[in-house]
């Protein structure tokens, strides 16, 4: 998606939320910095693994809502757990990261804002998972604990305007930009599991995030 596409919607949801848009910049910069040195040459051949990884493929989503287990063992009757992953491209979003691990599944790229737990986080990526970290204006504290702690298999992305390291591909909640980068790269076909837009045991500021995550989903697929 262009970010001038883009940037109406986001509009929107610094409005609903309350956002401060300066400290989205401040996020993107300071990942920026951070990652500056794993970029090579100028270019980010993270950027084209995921490219690669993605284009022409079957992308299977897993969002990080209390279905996501048994939704596992429903596809664990399409795909055993070894097999999983070569069938196809599976992104998680942020904390199903800690449940696919669980469950011997290992995904080809979680996508989060470092609200998971994060020794997950660092465990996938040093199994070679390629970690997309997104900056926003609340986890500028952690963007520089954890992003250090990251090898080279990471991009960062923002939902405010993009730097020449850091992509806005759409997006607003984990799961939704899951969706936002399959489509960004050509997938085939987009499968979510583990998604509940209608969860009544979360926070009332959740809920609302939810909604927003279905409306764009809705609107990208």
């Amino acid at each position: 998606m262009k970010y001038n596409d883009w940037e109406p919607i986001y509009e929107e949801i610094l409005k609903d939320f309350g956002f401060d848009r300066a400290k989205d910049d401040e996020a993107a910069k300071v990942a920026s910095d951070i990652v500056a040195y794993k970029t090579a040459h100028g270019g980010n051949p993270v950027k084209q693994e995921v490219e690669e990884l993605i284009t022409g493929k079957r992308v299977i989503i897993c969002g990080n809502a209390p279905c996501l287990e048994r939704d596992i063992r429903e596809k664990e009757k399409e795909f055993d757990v070894v097999h999983f992953s070569r069938d196809c491209v599976v992104i998680a979003a942020d904390g199903a990261t800690s449940v696919l691990l669980r469950n011997a599944i290992i995904p080809d790229i979680v996508c989060t804002d470092l609200d998971g737990i994060i020794a997950d986080i660092i465990t996938a990526n040093r199994l070679g998972v390629i970690i997309v970290v997104h900056a926003h204006g609340d986890n500028i504290g952690m963007l520089k604990k954890v992003l250090p702690a990251l090898n080279e298999h990471v991009l960062c992305t923002t939902q405010s305007k993009p730097l020449h390291n850091v992509y806005n591909f759409g997006g607003f909640t984990d799961g939704d930009r899951c969706v936002f980068l399959a489509k960004e790269f050509g997938a085939r076909s987009i499968e979510l599991i583990g998604f509940d837009f209608e969860d009544k045991q979360v926070t009332t500021r959740k809920r609302k995030k939810l909604t927003w995550a279905k409306r764009l989903i809705d609107d990208i697929l």
